[in-house]
């Protein structure tokens, strides 16, 4: 291991040359890539060009005999290709490029393979789970649409989302949907969407395209960031043959730009109607109602005693009259006034018999008015 100090520095021979054996250690290397800036030189054997990283900003220069190029031609631009090369150190200049050996087009079966090994990995996670989905709101305050600059998609989805519900709000991002920039682009958008606390829906657009143009919306990050969202998201990537795994990750999948604009807003002359209809219930049954109440009224009236309610007071008048004279009758008063009295021992009780009294014992006597004592004399059976 190379040892240096403030004191201690190596010179820039010693630097350059352990880059170098580094470098030579690191042996064949595979890499994957987008071809671009191929460049070759009248008269000479060797084709200079720049590999670019399918999803970040990076690239690496590679050389390579013309001979290797040629076995894998035609490409087309910006072709995804794997090599097979060595990287060249430079010493006497610092710089290094990568010598490839071998050149092989990723086919589109093995990015098949490649995809549906991370959708196995993925489903794994539980990220296309049906218990994930969020719900769509069903009125946004503000829908968040991503899509390509100056595309076909975003009129679509804005004018078809007008034409439902005229008061609604766009917030608006385009960005590359296809290439080396989409995944980056679209990553920033979503994540700038996200954070907007009035937005309540996100839509991904793009107007289809051939397997390799919707391959960044299969990109793992984007998919993953995708799931983190806790805005619901729209995914109308392409058409029902074009399936990306950021439709599967999407709380909603539209089959294009316009059938997402028909699920995040409702149609205005639609709920107008369900209101008209709703009242039509709702004042059909309060007619209903007071109708039967109505009758029940009208069937009231035609009872005989609603005829003549003071009947029924009569009546009723008649046989409390009656109650009362018979309880007149048997009251004790009433008997007293006519000509009979009650007769109280000395101890207050009521005599029934003759015989319970003895000879010389005072009795009480009640009349129907006022009250007398006496001695009794005699006691016959």
């Amino acid at each position: 291991m190379l040892e240096t100090s403030e004191l201690k520095p190596a010179p820039v021979r010693v630097i350059s040359e352990a880059i170098g054996d580094y470098l030579n250690r690191l042996g064949m290397v595979w890499i994957e890539g987008e071809l671009s800036e191929v460049n070759e030189r009248p008269g000479s054997q060797m084709v200079f060009m720049r590999l670019r990283d399918v999803t970040t900003e990076m690239s690496i220069s590679v050389m390579c005999y013309k001979s290797v190029l040629e076995s894998v031609k035609p490409l087309p631009d910006n072709a995804r290709v794997v090599i097979n090369s060595k990287v060249t150190w430079f010493a006497k200049n610092g710089s290094l490029t990568f010598n490839a050996k071998e050149i092989k087009q990723v086919g589109i079966g093995e990015l098949l393979a490649r995809l549906e090994h991370l959708k196995q990995v993925l489903a794994a996670e539980g990220l296309f789970a049906a218990e994930r989905k969020k719900p769509l709101p069903f009125l946004p305050n503000k829908v968040g649409l991503i899509c390509g600059r100056n595309s076909a998609a975003e009129k679509d989805v804005i004018e078809n989302a007008k034409r439902r519900w005229p008061a609604v709000e766009f917030e608006v991002r385009t960005v590359a949907v296809q290439g080396s920039q989409a995944v980056l682009e679209v990553s920033a958008a979503l994540k700038e969407l996200e954070a907007i606390s009035d937005v309540d829906v996100i839509i991904i657009t793009r107007g289809g395209g051939s397997f390799e143009d919707l391959l960044p919306f299969s990109d793992e990050g984007l998919v993953r960031l995708a799931a983190s969202c806790k805005t619901p998201i729209v995914s109308a990537i392409g058409h029902e043959q074009d399936a990306p795994l950021l439709d599967l990750v999407a709380d909603w999948r539209a089959s294009t730009p316009t059938d997402a604009a028909k699920k995040v807003v409702p149609d205005i002359a639609e709920e107008k109607m369900k209101i008209a209809q709703l009242q039509d219930r709702v004042i059909r049954k309060i007619v209903n109602q007071i109708t039967i109440e109505m009758e029940k009224i009208a069937a009231l009236i035609m009872r005989p005693f609603m005829k003549d309610p003071t009947k029924l007071i009569t009546q009723k008048k008649e046989e409390l009259s009656h109650l009362t004279a018979r309880l007149r009758t048997l009251s004790p008063q009433a008997t007293m006034e006519r000509g009979y009295s009650i007769v109280r021992n000395a101890k207050g009780e009521i005599v029934k018999m003759a015989t319970s009294l003895k000879v010389g014992e005072k009795i009480n006597l009640d009349f129907s008015a006022g009250s007398a004592s006496a001695i009794t004399e005699k006691i016959t059976d």
